[in-house]
C-alpha cells in the first residue's frame, strides 16, 4: 500500500488537519494516520474572478487554510506543528463555482442547476511542512495539488429535490450534496476518484507524501518564509495574495500548472510573497474590497439591530413565507421601508427570498430561526438589543473616547455612573430586564462550550461569581451531573432571576445575593469567573483574585472564561473592538491571564480555545506550604483545541 512506508516516517511528528470536515477526518483516520484537528480561521474571501480555472481557486483556498493554522498554532496553541494539511472542495457546472449553500433556497438553486447534467468536483490540497531554520525562524515548504472527478446527476423532480433538501444533508456540503450518503441516490455515474467527491483525494495525497519523503529536499515543495507587511520576517504572516483583502505592495497570480482541466491534477513548485495576518499584497489596480466592507460594516450591523428591534424575525418565525405587505403589517412599518429592510437582510444572509404561488415571499434562514427569533433557545435577541440601545450610542462617540481615554457613558446618555445597577435609569425593571436578557443570551450561546471544556468530575460544589441569570450554571449542571452550583451576584440581579429559570427545575442550582468585592464569597470547590476580569481595573482584578485565593482551599479550582488574545495582540478582533468601549478593564492573552493568576497562587493546568465567543482556562489553587515548582507556560499548561 502506497501510504505504509510514509506512516513510519511521520511517527513522532505533529500532523494537523486544518479542517473541521467530519468526512476528511474519517478518510484520514481510516488509513491509520495520527493527527490533530485544528479548523482554520481563514476567511474564504478569495475573488473567484481572478482565477483562470476552478482548480486554481480550490488550491489557493486550501493553501491559505493550511498556512493560517501552521502560523497560528505556535502562538495561539503554544505548540508548533510539523505538517499541516489543508483542503477545499468545489463543485463546478456551467462555468460557475458552487460551494456550500447558504440556506435551503440556495441549495435548491444549486441542485436544480446540477439536475440532469455532468459536473466537475475539484478538491485542492495543500501540505505545509514546517521546519526551523538555523537562525531559529520557521520556514514553510508547501506542496499543493488538485484532483478532478466527473459526476453525472439524474433528472431530479421537484418532489425529490425538496425531500433531499429537507433532510438537512445539503447544508454543509460543496454543491449542496453528499455523495457518500443520501445524495448518492441523485447520482447516475462517477468518473474518477470517488473519495475526491466526498472531500479528500486520498490516492493522490498518498502519492504526494511518497514524493515528499522519497525525493530531493527541494522537490516538490517550495520554501515560504513568514514576513510582515513591511517585508520583515515576523510571527504572523499569511499567504493571501489573491484575497479581496489588500495592503501595500503587489503580487501576480501564478498558475498552478500548464495542465488543462482534463488532467487529474498536479503538484506545483513556485515562490510566493508572504504578508501580514489578514491582508495581502495585491496588484496595484486591485479594488480595496476589505476596506469597502469595513466602510459598510456599520450599516450591516444597524440592519441587523433594526430588523431585530422591529420584530422581523419573530414575524417570520411562524410562517413558510410572508410578502412585504404582510411583514409591514405585522411590524407596523411602511411598505417601502419594510421592502428595503428585507432586501438588505437577504443580501446579508439573514433572510431568503423565494417565489410561492406567484408571490415573492420572505423567510428566515436556518441561522435566523435558531439565533434571531426572540424565543428560540439560543436566541441572541437580547444581546442584539443591548448592542443597539447601549453599545451603539457609546461607539458614536468613539473619537472622544480615543482622545480622552475614557468611557463615553455620560456623553451618550447624559449621566455618569460607576455601576449600571446603581443608576436610577437601570433601576427600572424593564431596563434592568433588557440588560439581563443581553447577558442571558450570551451565556446561553457560550455556556455549553465553557461547561464541557474540561473534566470537572473532581469537583462537587461550584460558585459562579457574577453568574447573573444562572444560564451558565444550568449548563454546568447539565454537563456534570455530580455538580451543584451557587450563583453569586448583586441583590438587584438575584431578584430578577426567577424570570430566567428553565422550564425543567434543577435544584442543584441556587442563588445567593451579594457584592463580590464587599461580601464573603460562598464556599465552593471550584469558582467560575466568566466575562468578569476584563471589565475591571488592575487594582480591582487583584482585589478580587486575592479574595478568591483566600476563599479557595488548596487543590480547589478556578475556571476563567474570557476572550483570550493571541500573543501578538492582533486577534481575535472582537476583543480589541470591545476594548474601545474604554472601560477601566482590559483584554489579555492566555499567557497574561496565566501570569496574573499565578500571582495569586493559582496554577493554570489546561487552556481551551473553544471557537465560540469565550475561551476557557482551568487553574488549581497551590498549597502554600508546598515547595514551589517554577515551570514555563508551555510545561504547565495543556492547550486543548476545540
Amino acid at each position: 500500500m502506497v501510504l505504509n512506508p510514509v506512516i513510519s516516517k511521520l511517527s513522532g511528528k505533529l500532523v494537523v488537519l486544518a479542517s473541521a470536515s467530519p468526512r476528511r477526518l474519517e478518510i484520514l483516520t481510516n488509513i491509520g494516520l495520527r493527527f490533530e484537528v485544528v479548523p482554520s480561521w481563514f476567511k474564504e474571501t478569495l475573488d473567484k474572478t481572478l482565477f483562470k480555472s476552478p482548480h486554481e481557486y480550490a488550491v489557493e483556498t486550501a493553501k491559505q487554510k493550511a498556512l493560517e493554522v501552521a502560523q497560528r498554532m505556535p502562538f495561539k496553541h503554544l505548540k508548533a506543528p510539523d505538517i499541516v494539511i489543508g483542503a477545499d472542495t468545489v463543485v463546478t457546472v456551467d462555468g460557475l463555482i458552487l460551494e456550500k449553500p447558504a440556506d435551503k433556497q440556495d441549495a435548491y438553486r444549486m441542485l436544480s442547476r446540477l439536475s440532469g447534467k455532468e459536473h466537475s468536483v475539484f478538491t485542492g490540497v495543500a501540505i505545509v511542512l514546517c521546519e526551523e531554520s538555523e537562525g531559529g525562524d520557521t520556514e514553510y515548504k508547501v506542496v499543493d495539488f488538485y484532483e478532478e472527478t466527473k459526476v453525472k446527476f439524474a433528472d431530479l423532480s421537484e418532489e425529490m429535490l425538496w425531500e433531499y433538501i429537507n433532510s438537512g444533508e445539503p447544508m454543509d456540503k460543496a454543491g449542496g450534496y453528499g455523495i457518500q450518503a443520501l445524495g448518492g441516490m441523485l447520482v447516475e455515474y462517477v468518473k474518477g476518484d470517488f473519495l475526491n467527491v466526498v472531500g479528500f483525494p486520498l490516492n493522490h495525497f498518498c502519492k504526494q507524501l511518497g514524493m515528499i519523503y522519497n525525493s530531493p529536499p527541494e522537490s516538490p515543495a517550495h520554501k515560504m518564509k513568514r514576513e510582515d507587511s513591511t517585508g520583515h520576517e515576523g510571527p504572523w504572516a499569511l499567504v493571501n495574495s489573491l484575497s479581496k483583502c489588500t495592503e501595500n505592495g503587489e503580487a501576480k497570480h501564478q498558475s498552478t500548472s500548464n495542465l488543462n482541466n482534463s488532467d487529474s491534477g498536479c503538484g506545483s513548485v513556485r515562490e510566493q510573497n508572504v504578508v501580514g495576518p489578514e491582508c495581502a499584497k495585491f496588484n496595484n489596480e486591485g479594488f480595496p474590497h476589505h476596506i469597502v466592507d469595513l466602510l459598510d460594516g456599520f450599516k450591516a450591523s444597524k440592519t441587523l439591530f433594526t430588523a431585530s428591534k422591529l420584530g422581523v424575525f419573530d414575524a417570520l418565525s411562524d410562517s413558510e413565507g410572508l410578502t412585504v405587505e404582510e411583514v409591514a403589517d405585522r411590524i407596523k412599518a411602511s411598505v417601502l421601508g419594510t421592502e428595503r429592510l428585507l432586501d438588505a437582510a437577504v443580501s446579508l444572509g439573514l433572510l431568503c427570498r423565494l417565489r410561492l404561488e406567484n408571490n415573492t415571499v420572505f423567510r428566515n434562514t436556518d441561522q435566523a430561526s435558531r439565533f434571531l427569533v426572540s424565543d428560540s433557545p439560543l436566541s441572541l435577541h437580547g444581546y442584539i438589543l443591548h448592542c443597539n440601545d447601549l453599545v451603539w450610542p457609546l461607539f458614536t462617540h468613539l473619537e472622544s473616547a480615543v482622545r480622552e481615554g475614557t468611557n463615553q457613558y455620560e456623553r451618550a446618555f447624559g449621566k455618569k455612573t460607576e455601576n449600571l445597577f446603581q443608576d436610577g435609569y437601570f433601576k427600572k425593571d424593564d431596563v434592568k430586564m433588557r440588560f439581563m436578557n443581553a447577558m442571558h443570551s450570551i451565556a446561553k450561546v457560550t455556556g455549553r462550550d465553557v461547561a464541557t471544556a474540561f473534566d470537572l468530575s473532581g469537583f462537587k460544589t461550584v460558585c459562579d461569581v457574577g453568574g447573573c441569570t444562572g444560564a451558565m450554571a444550568y449548563e454546568f449542571t447539565k454537563a456534570h451531573p455530580g455538580l451543584s452550583v451557587i450563583v453569586f451576584d448583586l441583590p438587584p440581579v438575584i431578584e430578577m432571576t426567577s424570570h430566567f429559570q428553565p422550564k425543567e427545575q434543577d435544584d442543584r442550582v441556587s442563588f445567593i445575593a451579594g457584592d463580590f468585592f464587599k461580601d464573603d464569597l460562598p464556599k465552593a470547590d471550584l469558582y467560575i469567573l466568566a466575562r468578569i476580569l476584563h471589565d475591571w481595573s488592575d487594582d480591582k482584578v487583584h482585589e478580587l483574585l486575592s479574595k478568591l485565593s483566600k476563599a479557595c482551599t488548596p487543590g480547589g479550582g478556578l475556571l476563567v472564561s474570557e476572550i483570550f488574545l493571541d500573543e501578538e495582540r492582533s486577534r481575535p478582533s472582537r476583543a480589541l473592538l470591545q476594548a474601545l468601549s474604554m472601560t477601566e478593564g482590559r483584554q489579555r492573552s492566555a499567557a497574561q491571564y496565566s501570569d496574573l493568576l499565578k500571582e495569586h497562587g493559582f496554577t493554570p493546568v489546561q487552556t481551551q480555545y473553544t471557537d465560540n465567543l469565550l475561551d476557557v482556562m482551568l487553574c488549581i489553587k497551590e498549597d502554600p506550604n508546598a515547595e514551589p515548582m517554577p515551570v514555563t507556560p508551555s510545561e504547565s499548561v495543556e492547550t486543548v483545541i476545540a
